[in-house]
């Protein structure tokens, strides 16, 4: 069975940097799209970043772009997101997930059928 775990998140302070990182089981990673998503108190889980499969391609949220970095190593069955210049409004449980569905939806939610615990992450001002 396809299993995701997240690691890395923790407390930094604004402008502060982050990698999380996804270890993936029970899967392919090259017949995979990976991605990650977040999720703050009250709000929807929300798009953040993603990598086409078998990892040619990136996608970001506008409020991502130029700040984080999605890259994956297959052979490891590894995902990371790379988080620069972290803002308070980063802050949010940060979870992995894969999928084989379509490329065009890989912003949608309903795409996404595998998904790690989450992580926390927090930006101090």
């Amino acid at each position: 069975q396809v299993q995701l775990a997240e690691s890395g998140g923790g407390l930094v302070q604004a402008g502060g940097s982050l990698r999380l990182s996804c270890a993936a089981s029970g899967l392919n990673m090259g017949n995979y799209h990976m991605g990650w998503f977040r999720q703050a108190p009250g709000k929807e889980r929300e798009f953040v970043a993603a990598s086409s499969r078998p990892g040619g391609s990136t996608y970001y949220s506008q409020s991502v772009k130029g700040r984080f970095t999605i890259s994956r190593d297959n052979s490891k069955k590894m995902v990371y997101l790379q988080m620069n210049s972290l803002e308070p409004e980063d802050t949010a449980v940060y979870y992995c997930a894969s999928s084989t569905a379509a490329l065009s939806a890989i912003r949608e939610l309903e795409m996404w059928r595998n998904w790690g615990q989450g992580t926390q992450v927090t930006v101090s001002p």
